[in-house]
């Protein structure tokens, strides 16, 4: 059995449509959105409504984790622009899911991340994809088990949700030989940015599961430029399986 394995997409569908190449099926873990790419100020939903003057400006308000007076120039801009925002945004992000899920391969079976819209999924998920979250399925004799969404933060993305909820999606999944989630464990090596020099949100029950039920791997993304992207905790291998907005490249695994 190979499998593909991809997350934080960020609309780079030209890749995702050849991401499934060579395997049996194709894992993604979410954050297929892209609202705002760090690295090009000139792509995403933010730009295309307010220019890429102002995504420089709202990126550096973020990085100096200045969140307040990035709230406060949102909202500046949307009342400038004159239209609604809820309406907007959503119309760009389907046009975003549109493409993207039409580039995913089949069999896909994938899970939200913390930017994503749950509820807009099913008008776009085809036949072929499954969507997951806390849940598990069996894949080539292995069992695996989803995670989706992160946690709360200053940063107020689309799908976050409290740690006791988040909990109880890990707890629910039992034991798995493969753990899928989008934000990584709760370890400082796994959660750090390099690049945005900041701790990103890791899960503690995502942690507690690892070395409670010892699965063979335990698969995320979430953190773009982590200062390690794979460690051992116990018994079990843990990948950031990579930024694959910028890379195009999946992680490959065979069992």
């Amino acid at each position: 059995m190979r499998v593909h394995v991809v997350s934080d997409v960020h609309g780079n569908a030209g890749d995702l449509a050849r991401a499934g190449e060579g395997a049996d099926a194709l894992i993604c873990l979410g954050d297929l959105v892209l609202f705002l790419d760090y690295a090009d100020h000139s792509r995403g939903i933010f730009p295309d409504l307010f220019g890429t003057e102002n995504a420089h400006l709202l990126v550096e308000l973020r990085t100096a984790r200045r969140f307040d007076e990035a709230r406060d120039l949102g909202r500046r801009l949307w009342a400038e622009l004159g239209i609604d925002r809820t309406t907007a945004i959503e119309a760009a992000v389907r046009r975003q899911y549109a493409e993207l899920f039409a580039a995913f391969p089949t069999p896909t079976y994938a899970t939200y991340g913390n930017v994503d819209i749950p509820r807009f999924w099913p008008e776009f998920a085809r036949p072929g994809t499954t969507v997951l979250d806390g849940q598990r399925i069996e894949l080539g004799g292995l069992v695996v088990g989803f995670v989706g969404g992160g946690l709360r933060t200053p940063m107020r993305t689309p799908y976050e949700i409290s740690d006791e909820e988040y909990a109880a999606k890990v707890e629910a999944l039992g034991e798995v030989d493969v753990l899928c989630s989008h934000i990584p464990p709760e370890v400082p090596d796994l959660t750090y940015d390099t690049v945005a020099r900041r701790f990103e949100r890791g899960s503690r029950a995502l942690l507690d599961a690892i070395r409670r039920t010892r699965p063979r791997y335990a698969l995320f993304g979430h953190v773009h430029q982590p200062l390690a992207r794979r460690m051992r905790i116990g018994a079990t291998e843990c990948v950031n399986v990579g930024h694959f907005a910028s890379t195009g490249r999946p992680l490959a695994l065979e069992w």
